[in-house]
């Protein structure tokens, strides 16, 4: 079973595909890694050998910050940005698209199913 930063990579799948699992590594980064590491990335992760999968996983630990560091790093950032009061931090705080998308009309997915307000005569 290749393991990785904690994280068990889908056995099925190619190393290529596999890798990007990991959060913090899509394709470019998995191709770089597989290219660094010397692993045909078209090799499937059931197939890996362990000193494979160790100069795998030394590669992403030593190159990249992924999984809890990175998460920590973008939770602080948006706690960052609540703290300062900034209008994007004012938007993740109220949950309202925070990158200039129209709210008039659409947004359902971030602001969630609609409330329905009850008219008088």
């Amino acid at each position: 079973m290749a393991r990785i930063v904690g994280v068990d990579l889908p056995r099925e799948k190619r190393v290529e595909a596999g890798l990007q699992s990991l959060f913090g590594v899509g394709p470019t980064r998995a191709k770089k890694l597989c290219e660094s590491t010397g692993v045909n990335p078209d090799t499937r992760v059931r197939d890996l050998t362990d000193e494979q999968v160790s100069r795998l996983s030394t590669a992403v630990q030593a190159s990249y910050k992924v999984e809890g560091d990175l998460r920590r790093e973008v939770a602080a950032n948006i706690k960052r940005l609540m703290d300062i009061n900034s209008y994007r931090g004012q938007r993740h705080k109220r949950n309202l698209p925070v990158r200039g998308q129209r709210t008039h009309t659409n947004a359902r997915t971030r602001k969630g199913p609609r409330r329905t307000t009850i008219k008088k005569k």
